[in-house]
């Protein structure tokens, strides 16, 4: 059985490892934006694969089985592109999606904004020093609202915009600890950020909270309509588990 796996989340790589121990053939597409990304067990392609027509393509031609879309839940365009093509080809589409953060308790005091440029917006009255862990690829919506802003600015790659010369660049990845968190946003006043969830950055939001400090976070999107959901791996593997033989 050959799978496709969609993502360099942790969520798909625990994923394939599953699959791999099963004895599935497991193929990984990475989108191929972070430099050097944690690579799963099984096999990996790097790169997009030509829009829905492309995708539609791959899944004919290697037989894939089924696809499990395990992608950040902010890569909407892949998401999109599954929802169209396999249907189209006749692929069984599962998303797995970490749960957001909204459940949160402090969740009902943040300012959830529907996109980045609204984030942006809102940011720019809250604070002087705003704390961006919006991603390198978000950060063109947030320049010209916060050029005057004393911005510290954090993503794992070098940014492929000039920054104002106000803001403060951070190369770093993840996981973080709240030590860590509370000695990088010590002197920030706001922090922006996206409803990504999981565990790996949540300690920014309980340092927020110590804080008092105000929070923005943009709004998923949600999953195309029509693929079903699943919040866990386990849930996931049952899916795969339980297809029909081809």
């Amino acid at each position: 059985m050959r799978i496709l796996v969609l993502g360099g989340t942790g969520e798909a790589r625990a994923l394939a490892a599953s699959l791999v121990d099963d004895g599935a053939v497991v193929v990984t597409s990475l989108a191929g934006r972070v430099a050097r990304p944690r690579l799963p067990v099984g096999q990996v392609r790097v790169g997009g694969f030509g829009g829905i027509a492309g995708l539609a393509g791959y899944l004919a031609e290697t037989r894939v089985r089924a696809v499990v879309d395990a992608t950040h839940p902010f890569a909407e365009k892949i998401s999109a592109n599954a929802a169209a093509a396999c249907p189209a080809v006749g692929v069984p589409l599962l998303r797995l999606e970490r749960p957001g953060w909204a459940a949160r308790p402090e969740a009902s005091a943040w300012y959830w904004a529907g996109d980045h440029s609204e984030a942006a917006r809102v940011a720019a009255g809250l604070g002087d020093r705003p704390f961006l862990t919006v991603g390198r690829q978000s950060l063109a919506h947030f320049v010209e609202p916060l050029r005057r802003h004393a911005c510290l600015v954090r993503v794992v790659d070098e940014p492929d915009i000039v920054l104002p010369v106000s803001w403060k660049l951070l190369r770093s990845r993840g996981p973080y600890t709240l030590a860590h968190e509370r000695e990088v946003m010590a002197g920030t006043d706001v922090l922006v950020t996206k409803d990504s969830g999981g565990d790996h950055t949540v300690a920014k939001l309980e340092v927020a909270a110590e804080r008092a400090m105000p929070v923005v976070i943009v709004r998923r999107a949600g999953p195309p309509a029509g693929v079903p959901l699943v919040r866990d791996v386990d849930a996931a593997l049952a899916w795969v588990r339980a297809l029909p033989a081809p």
